[in-house]
């Protein structure tokens, strides 16, 4: 079953064309992550899929209907980028409020308890810090029940602690049949949470796969080894970083790569060779032009 679906979408604000001729279907029961740099398109489609914005041209449907009828929402969680909380309420009024718009909502204990505010219950939202504050924007989400939930940037603002529990509640709902749309700027919670990768760039996807399969596609591997030397200019070099002593060689053939520096008497120890990690495959599809 497909709960949230964009059929060749594209939205323009003024000159600016946002997204452009965007297709992406999120099946019932998916942990979907939305990868992308500033611009790329991803909050548009995210508020154009829960009906915050209608599409210039294309169709979007949510739970099988149009996204702006409430009707279509009834079963919708989102936590936007940017929210606003009533400073003077408390944290449990806020979320009674919230629960009070469901027929069937969670209960405001477990609710507290699976996102860590317990101990915030009584506290003035305006008193609180911006991480604490993103926390109960993100908990919101789930008080209803939800079939599907989009969060856009959830852990914007949050500790690591906090963060990993966060990422927990997610594993939990996901586990328990919920459908999840996610947008980071954090690879690695793309890596720890999102089964399906979509990369975004420019408007448009660049791609539509498992983080894996995200990884080839660009098929770069990263060599690193410790070096005193200088280093001559080498084929094949997708980028090269340093780290303290070491140095990080982004390679499509890293077996060529190896022979070459040993070919030309680099001197070298500690030489490592493994994939691509998914921010080095992310930085590298995003960089290439997109065909027209």
């Amino acid at each position: 079953m497909i709960l949230a679906r964009a059929a060749e979408v594209s939205r323009r604000y003024g000159d600016t064309l946002a997204l452009d001729r965007v297709s992406l279907d999120v099946a019932a029961g998916e942990l979907v992550g939305l990868l992308g740099p500033n611009g790329a398109g991803k909050s548009t489609l995210v508020n154009l899929l829960t009906g915050l914005r209608r599409p210039s041209s294309g169709r979007v449907e949510l739970c099988g209907g149009d996204p702006r009828r409430p009707a279509s929402r009834r079963t919708l969680g989102v936590t936007p980028q940017e929210t606003g909380l009533p400073a003077s309420l408390r944290v449990g009024e806020v979320v009674d409020f919230v629960r009070a718009h469901y027929a069937d909502p969670i209960s405001r204990d477990e609710l507290l308890d699976r996102f860590g505010l317990t101990d915030l219950v009584r506290r003035q939202t305006g008193g609180l810090s911006g991480g604490q504050k993103r926390r109960v924007a993100v908990a919101l989400a789930f008080a209803g029940r939800p079939e599907i939930v989009f969060l856009d940037e959830p852990t914007t603002g949050l500790d690591v602690e906090a963060r990993h529990a966060l990422w927990e509640a997610v594993r939990a709902f996901h586990a328990d049949g919920g459908t999840v749309v996610l947008t980071s700027h954090y690879l690695e919670e793309i890596e720890a949470l999102a089964r399906r990768v979509v990369v975004i760039g420019g408007g448009r996807v660049l791609a539509d796969d498992t983080v894996e399969a995200v990884r080839g596609l660009v098929a770069v591997r990263r060599v690193s080894l410790t070096t005193t030397a200088p280093l001559p200019e080498l084929a094949g070099l997708v980028g090269v970083e340093h780290d303290g002593g070491r140095t990080h060689l982004l390679t499509g053939d890293a077996d060529g790569l190896v022979r070459e520096l040993v070919t030309r008497e680099v001197p070298f120890t500690d030489l490592e060779v493994r994939p691509t990690s998914l921010e080095e495959a992310f930085l590298s599809l995003t960089r290439t032009p997109i065909a027209a």
